[in-house]
């Protein structure tokens, strides 16, 4: 593996990145099935790992051709890697038991040794409560209560003590989650998709990550910009509330570094495609048509082109410039070969000048009490 050094001079308003990493919906068509879309995902994460990606995310998608539980993956990617972070991006809160997440993530951070990284989201539009059941409130509001008792769950908090006998423990024991993995919280972050979220995440004392799906912006207004507004708000609250640097900020978007004239000409497609059709955009075979964007969302624009103009289109764009850490946005119909190759790519011509460090690949075995 060659990888070019970092670039010594960048756009005074560009921040180098500390961290590169991917978006993966782990997906899978009809031909397939889903236990060969599964260890292609593990695959993956592997050759990521191998190329120096420090963080690696999979998305969450009910009743489709896509990775639906973030959590039993993730302990599987974690026996095959060392050092890499596994993330979700995003699961939403309305559709989690707090208590069952907070174990659940609990028990497979311990078991991949303190690399889980869960982003979670409090939107909701009440598509799936003909499954998993109405509330009495509104989705959103339902979201964000499940989202502070998970919050609390997994701080190691009481969430009741016993009053009762026979109720499974004696009368004044005061239950916690367990197992209970203490450094967890910290690795906690808001899938953010506005300033109202970003905020909240500073209020909550979470971390941020930025997908491509933003709704909030004033007319007008450039998808890179309002992006750059949202990480702004989120830093701004934090040091006002914690009077402490906030943690690195986290974007998702699609870099397509096209290092051939086919490649090029595949990746210039997939743009078209993206604008034409939105988020309906390179599905699997067999996949759902989503439904369209929210009223008044935007889509997050497709960098594509040759190293060169990924780099300048990269520096140029203020969402980009404004984040810590790049998850590179892997479109969900390419095949395992086409996101190595997009994987390889970006992580040898276009991260190194943006700052990047490629991280040293430990295969050493970690300490074990097995």
């Amino acid at each position: 593996m060659n990888i070019a050094s970092p670039s010594a001079e960048l756009p005074v308003s560009f921040r180098p990145k500390q961290r590169l990493g991917f978006n993966t919906r782990v997906s899978f068509n009809d031909d397939d099935g889903p236990a060969h879309g599964l260890l292609e995902g593990i695959e993956l994460f592997k050759q990521a790992e191998r190329l120096g990606y420090q963080s690696g995310w999979a998305y969450q998608r009910h009743f489709d051709h896509y990775l639906s539980s973030p959590l039993p993956f993730f302990a599987a990617v974690g026996q095959h890697t060392h050092n890499i972070t596994l993330g979700s991006a995003v699961i939403p809160m309305r559709y989690q038991d707090p208590i069952l997440l907070a174990e659940a993530a609990a028990t497979t951070d311990l078991l991949i040794d303190g690399r889980l990284e869960l982003a979670i989201s409090t939107g909701a539009n009440g598509a799936f409560d003909a499954v998993f059941g109405v509330v009495d409130t509104d989705s959103r509001t339902e979201a964000k209560r499940r989202q502070s008792r998970f919050l609390s769950a997994i701080s190691g908090d009481v969430l009741h003590t016993v009053t009762e006998k026979n109720n499974g423990a004696p009368v004044g024991a005061e239950l916690r989650v367990t197992p209970h993995s203490p450094t967890l919280r910290s690795r906690i972050r808001q899938g953010s998709a506005s300033i109202d979220s970003a905020v909240q995440a500073a209020e909550l004392g979470i971390g941020l990550i930025s997908g491509t799906v933003l709704h909030g912006h004033d007319e007008g207004e450039s998808f890179g910009h309002y992006q750059a507004r949202i990480i702004e708000a989120y830093r701004t609250h934090w040091l006002r509330l914690w009077k402490t640097p906030p943690p690195p900020v986290a974007v998702a978007a699609s870099i397509l570094v096209g290092t051939t004239p086919e490649l090029r000409e595949k990746y210039a497609a997939y743009d078209l495609e993206r604008r034409t059709v939105g988020i309906a955009a390179s599905r699997p075979k067999g996949a759902l048509a989503p439904a369209s964007a929210p009223s008044g969302a935007q889509i997050s624009p497709v960098f594509q082109g040759s190293a060169d103009e990924v780099i300048e289109a990269v520096f140029n764009d203020p969402g980009l410039a404004a984040a810590d850490e790049l998850a590179l946005f892997l479109p969900p119909a390419f095949c395992l070969s086409d996101n190595i190759r997009l994987l390889s790519d970006l992580a040898t011509t276009v991260a190194p000048a943006l700052g990047w460090t490629p991280a040293s690949l430990d295969t050493s075995l970690k300490q074990s009490s097995i």
